[in-house]
């Protein structure tokens, strides 16, 4: 029996990927088959179709993320029929992943879903809500914060924009693109800055004269030393991100570079397998997109077939918000 999947054999261009059969995944203790509604697309997904991910053997299904309903499982906490999310944990890096019409998952990673959104919402939640979620909970955001969201138009900053929007927080948004400023203000952010790669460290403090006092950094690199620079007296940064794709900061000179009594922290998306406040968190967040407390954005959807054009659409920056693709249709 084979399956349908988007597989990378060799790196390169969108135009690798390539939809063809494969067996079907083999059920094994501690898995489950998970049958594949839709999923969000990652920006870590065209680091490893490009051959820049450690560690990753070809060839490969890609894909990080998935919602969709288990179709057999020895685990009676996931039984047939159960819906549930995924995330991270070696999904498409060490084993197969979600672009494809089954995955065969850890049971450990999985996260019940209890919700009538539609999937290709809640194919939007796993990676980058919950990734949010974590990036702010390191920041410690308090109520009469001042908040800057560095690419505030991917995934996470959406996902960001609305978990902070109703904290009682002032929130500044990056983009370097000026024609999606109004898409920010709508999405929650109260000062849009223009990022034109020079630094922002003087456009920020003409918002806020004592700088920022939290900065979500999902840019990375040298992006970094910019936002530490603009931190108040005794602000935070967390880098979430590396759309800089840039792996390291250069030049990284801790006593000159981090201001005294401010903290650098970081979140990792693989804090989302660790200990159980994923499933809480996700139940939350789940509740909120569904009284509509938190708008998510989804940018664009496409289709299985389309993987090459949903990474093209991508590295073309258009987006704003979450790319997902629908694979099967309810």
């Amino acid at each position: 029996m084979t399956v349908r999947a988007v597989t990378l054999e060799r790196p390169g261009g969108p135009e690798v990927l390539r939809l063809r059969d494969i067996p079907r995944p083999q059920l094994g203790a501690g898995w489950a088959l998970v049958r594949v509604m839709a999923l969000g697309l990652n920006r870590s997904e065209l680091f490893t179709r490009r051959g820049l991910s450690p560690g990753v053997t070809l060839p490969r299904v890609l894909g990080i993320e998935c919602v969709g309903v288990v179709e057999d499982s020895p685990d009676p906490g996931f039984p047939a029929g159960a819906a549930v999310a995924a995330a991270m944990g070696g999904m498409g890096r060490q084993f197969d992943g979600s672009y494809a019409e089954f995955a065969l998952l850890p049971t450990a990673q999985l996260m019940r879903l209890d919700s009538g959104l539609p999937w290709t919402t809640l194919a939007a939640l796993p990676e980058s809500y919950l990734t949010a979620h974590g990036s702010l909970a390191a920041l410690r955001l308090r109520p009469g914060h001042r908040l800057l969201i560095r690419a505030a138009t991917s995934s996470v900053g959406t996902a960001a924009l609305a978990l902070a929007a109703d904290r009682n927080v002032e929130i500044a948004a990056t983009t370097r693109d000026a024609r999606k400023a109004d898409a920010l203000r709508a999405l929650g952010a109260d000062h849009v800055i223009l990022d034109a790669g020079a630094g922002i460290r003087d456009a920020v403090r003409a918002v806020w004269s004592e700088g920022a006092d939290r900065v979500l950094d999902l840019v990375g690199g040298a992006a970094v030393l910019d936002s530490l620079a603009a931190l108040s007296t005794g602000g935070s940064v967390c880098n979430s991100g590396i759309l800089s794709n840039t792996w390291t900061i250069p030049a990284f000179e801790p006593l000159e570079d981090i201001p005294s009594g401010a903290t650098l922290t970081t979140f990792s998306s693989s804090e989302i397998n660790r200990g159980d406040w994923a499933q809480s968190a996700l139940d939350g967040i789940v509740r909120a997109v569904e009284s509509g407390d938190y708008r998510v954005a989804v940018d664009r959807i496409f289709r299985l077939e389309d993987m090459a054009a949903a990474h093209r659409h991508m590295e073309a920056n258009r987006a704003i918000g979450k790319v997902v693709a629908v694979v099967h249709h309810p």
